[in-house]
């Protein structure tokens, strides 16, 4: 039995997110009936990342186990034949037997992009989230620095998330202004489900004026989903990368400081 790692891109619009549910489209059903297809057994996939519904990802990392005897790239092109056109594997490893796509995964990065103007886009219509009123960039720059750190994130965590722990490390939020579009780049040890867009939202807020710059703190402190915003729509948040440089990240290989928002560095 050989343990493989690959490396997934996909629109996730059309998908209840990752993980398999009764009688909804996923990313893992999908993968799955693939390898199904591919070695006429069952084969169960583990994903670094559990990405909700509507999320994309263009650097998903999945383990899984075969006896089929193909060659990396044989398995590559074998999936990338059998999926859906919005789900496509990048790349493919053979990994050691104890490779485990989620545990082995210490840092996880996301970004969400803010088209601020007035008219609605077309071509990035389910790539961004638009919003016509104008955002004080620097003023959610400097509030987002607040989350910086090792925090209860109980107060950003979606509705019966169910979560046992909730303390997550956020290590940096970068924020990109290139005219309209705004790109938060966020990279974290692990994120709490819908916490990216709980963030996000809470930002626009403050962007907007309608919280102080203090507000994430006082929110983190109450630990009570009450007080956050409602959150930003799923669409707008295109990248899941549990990975450095197509590689899953170890703790050896994340900063050894953390960083404050700044000119708006992204992973690429």
């Amino acid at each position: 039995m050989t343990t493989y790692k690959l490396l997934l891109e996909y629109d996730g619009t059309m998908y209840a997110g990752w993980q398999r549910q009764p009688d909804q489209p996923t990313i893992q059903a999908a993968l799955e009936a693939a390898l199904l297809q591919i070695t006429r057994s069952s084969i169960s996939t583990i994903a670094a990342s559990r990405t909700d519904a509507g999320v994309h990802a263009l650097g998903q990392v999945v383990g899984f186990q075969s006896e089929r005897p193909l060659l990396p790239h044989e398995w590559t092109r074998a999936l990338n034949g059998v999926l859906p056109k919005n789900i496509s594997v990048r790349q493919t490893e053979v990994a050691a037997e104890d490779f485990h796509a989620r545990y082995d995964a210490h840092s996880k990065t996301y970004e969400y992009r803010i088209l601020n103007q007035p008219t609605r886009p077309a071509l990035d219509r389910l790539r961004v989230w638009q919003i016509a009123k104008p955002l004080d960039v620097n003023l959610m720059r400097d509030a987002s620095r607040h989350v910086l750190g090792q925090h209860d994130c109980t107060s950003f965590q979606g509705p019966a998330a169910g979560t046992k722990n909730p303390v997550c490390t956020i290590e940096r939020i970068d924020c990109l202004h290139d005219g309209p579009l705004i790109r938060f780049t966020i990279q974290a040890d692990r994120f709490l489900k819908q916490m990216v867009r709980a963030l996000v939202g809470t930002l626009v807020e403050i962007g907007h004026g309608k919280r102080g710059p203090d507000a994430l703190m006082t929110i983190l402190e109450a630990r009570d989903r009450r007080r956050r915003s409602h959150g930003a729509p799923s669409g707008a948040l295109p990248s899941s990368r549990p990975l450095q440089n197509g590689r899953v990240v170890s703790r050896r290989s994340m900063p050894g400081r953390l960083r404050h928002p700044c000119k708006g560095s992204v992973i690429r």
